[in-house]
């Protein structure tokens, strides 16, 4: 039996050894996923915190339940170590590591290269390896391709098997988790594709091979640059109804009453996640390498990032209306999470607010129900521990993040002056004088 069909035959029985490289939003859930799928899958990670509270059989991650996390690793189905040595018996390895973009515009690949350094030590034949950590089109191939085949004179496609699968987790979901929604997966080669497309398979309902891990890393760009494009485009568009004396949100409902061949969009005080604010910015940067300027996604992104200054502007407008000025005023930010009803804090336009706000002068407070602290470069806040008291004692209420259990009705009642960024009060807001909407 060849290298290939003696894998493909473990991957098919489930007696595959799996390794996940990094336990994060992504990582962890992919994990658990392929661990009740009956795989023995071990976690790595540097973060020794994370280690112990998965030996203790404790989940950090809100999709992912402490009760499954426990009988993972009460059945052995589960391990977690920051010994990278355990790939030596590993016969699939997913990579799910950050790829953060660097203040200068450009991807940072650092978590990558670091992991397949390590990775690099233990390549034998008979692996299969799939990059999840979103990036720009052509690193599997031209950073992973060299370190893990050519140094240790491993042939892909034979000896060994890559491509490239990007995650698409959306945190919070309850309809399209990792088991349901539907997986891209692209390799370096035919066989790449057709080794990595039979692992996946045996824990997701559908995977979709394509035919190079460029074109799944594209895809992967694109559905997060049609996301941040469109919300640019909304966003731009509440800047020109406002101008114009419009209500934008009454706008977006009318022309979403059509039943083809528009898609609603809302605006907001900017992106947040990790992958539509930096994913575009990915593909950007690769072109710029090409002597081309993508357009569309250097305008949606200097709109989009123009959003936290805009609704400072709102809020100095509002207290305005007080007669009060922007510095000294108590300024209440309400969510800080980048999304309802989670507490990712990745990128959330909540910390560019509470940034802009403090270097005017202003004193800042957050309510969070899901996110107590908030540590930054620049500050360092805790959720108020009572809401209400909080409302009460403000100049201004900035809404942020509209999460599901905040009693906006209690909160208009109590509130000086509100800025609604997500027309959560809807149309309470709509009739109060007392409520500024973006």
């Amino acid at each position: 039996m060849n290298t290939k069909d003696a894998l493909l035959e473990k991957l098919q029985n489930k007696t595959a050894s799996i390794a996940v490289l990094g336990l994060g939003y992504v990582g962890l859930p992919f994990a658990t996923v392929f661990a009740e799928a009956g795989f023995n899958v071990v976690g790595i990670d540097p973060d020794a915190s994370k280690i112990e509270k998965l030996d203790e059989g404790v989940s950090y991650i809100q999709d992912v339940p402490t009760e499954l996390v426990a009988r993972l690793v009460e059945t052995g189905k589960l391990k977690a170590t920051t010994d990278f040595a355990v790939l030596a018996e590993a016969d699939a390895v997913s990579i799910c590591v950050p790829t953060p973009l660097r203040k200068t515009g450009d991807p940072d690949l650092s978590f990558i290269l670091a992991v397949t350094r390590e990775l690099a030590k233990y390549m034998h034949p008979g692996m299969v390896v799939v990059l999840e950590s979103t990036t720009y089109p052509g690193t599997t191939r031209e950073i992973l391709l060299p370190q893990l085949g050519e140094d240790n004179e491993l042939i892909v496609g034979e000896d060994y098997f890559l491509a490239f699968s990007p995650e698409r987790v959306d945190p919070g979901r309850e309809d399209w988790t990792t088991i349901n929604t539907p997986k891209v997966v692209g390799g370096i080669t035919e066989a790449c594709s057709e080794v990595a497309t039979i692992w996946y398979e045996g824990a997701l309902e559908t995977v979709v091979s394509v035919s190079s891990s460029e074109v799944a890393e594209m895809a992967k760009l694109l559905e997060n640059t049609f996301r941040m494009i469109n919300i640019g485009l909304v966003n731009e568009m509440a800047v020109m109804c406002d101008r114009l004396g419009i209500d934008v949100w009454e706008v977006i409902d009318a022309a979403a009453t059509k039943p083809f061949g528009f898609m609603k969009f809302t605006p907001g005080p900017g992106l947040g996640g990790h992958c539509i604010p930096i994913d575009p910015l990915y593909l950007s940067w690769k072109l710029r390498s090409l002597n081309y300027t993508a357009r569309f996604i250097e305008l949606a992104s200097e709109i989009n990032l123009g959003m936290p200054r805009y609704v400072v502007r709102k809020v100095q407008d509002a207290l305005n209306e007080l007669g009060k000025p922007l510095k000294g005023s108590r300024v209440l930010v309400l969510g800080a999470a980048y999304k309802p009803d989670i507490d990712d804090l990745r990128e959330s336009p909540a910390l560019d607010v509470i940034g802009l706000l403090e270097q005017k002068g202003s004193a800042v407070s957050y309510h969070d129900p899901f996110v107590t602290r908030i540590k930054e470069d620049e500050f360092e806040l805790e959720s108020v521990p009572d809401l209400m008291a909080a409302v009460r004692d403000a100049d201004c209420v900035v809404i942020i993040t509209n999460h599901s259990e905040y009693d906006y009705s209690a909160i208009l009642d109590a509130a000086t002056y509100i800025v609604d960024t997500r027309n959560a009060l809807g149309e309470m807001g709509r009739k109060s004088p007392k409520v500024v909407r973006l």
